[in-house]
């Protein structure tokens, strides 16, 4: 089964750390990827461009295309992994490992793991 795990944090911080506190949360992320792949398979790891950057589409009877995330929340969504692991345990595991440098870091955000469907507009939806 393949599993998204997201990264959530108040960008703010986030964005502010310091470059050398933030490469050695990298390493630390980095060394806990290479520990989690001997059991796991990794798949896309992206971190996000700041909120700035992000534009919304906003359903209702119009689209309306705004500025900004617009998310209601005090974190924001700062990156993803894809993971493929045999069981949610699995996945669990390596989200703590994923969590131990960014808490070093100071950042106490959340890591989100939720399955993954393939998605093919008009088929039905498969686990992936």
């Amino acid at each position: 089964m393949r599993y998204a795990i997201f990264c959530y944090h108040a960008e703010s911080q986030a964005c502010s750390l310091p470059k050398d506190k933030d490469e050695v949360m990298m390493a630390g992320i980095g060394k806990a990827k290479d520990e989690i792949s001997k059991t796991a398979k990794f798949g896309p790891v992206a971190r996000l461009m700041p909120t700035t950057a992000a534009m919304t589409v906003r359903e209702g009877r119009e689209l309306v295309v705004l500025d900004g995330p617009f998310a209601e929340t005090k974190e924001q969504l700062l990156g993803f992994y894809i993971i493929e692991c045999d069981t949610l345990d699995e996945a669990i595991e390596a989200a703590r490992k994923l969590a131990e440098p960014r808490a070093a870091a100071g950042l106490n955000g959340a890591l989100e793991i939720r399955p993954l469907r393939m998605f093919d507009p008009g088929q039905p939806m498969e686990a992936m």
